[in-house]
């Protein structure tokens, strides 16, 4: 494990102590967890984003896409326990 210093100006050093206490961990817990949860979020939006570019240039390859009320409709239908049949994609563009 290595160690990383920080700057921190007094008012949010101050704001880190009080919120590290309220949630009843130390300051230096406190601040790794919200490193941790930062790189967390920060990968999931790049694979989320890696996932949207790939779908967004297979569609640009097909020309393939499934309605919005047709998805919305698979989608009610699962949350509620029906049986649904998975939309079928269809030519849109080109």
């Amino acid at each position: 494990m290595s160690t990383t210093t920080i700057r921190l100006e007094d008012d949010l050093k101050e704001r880190v102590s009080e919120a590290a206490a309220r949630a009843g961990k130390t300051a230096h817990a406190f601040i790794r967890d919200a490193i941790v949860e930062s790189v967390e979020q920060a990968e999931f939006d790049a694979e989320t984003d890696r996932i949207c570019e790939e779908r967004w240039t297979e569609f640009l390859k097909t020309g393939e896409a499934v309605s919005l009320d047709e998805a919305k409709a698979y989608f009610d239908a699962k949350v509620a326990g029906k049986p649904a049949a998975l939309p079928k994609p269809r030519k849109i563009l080109g």
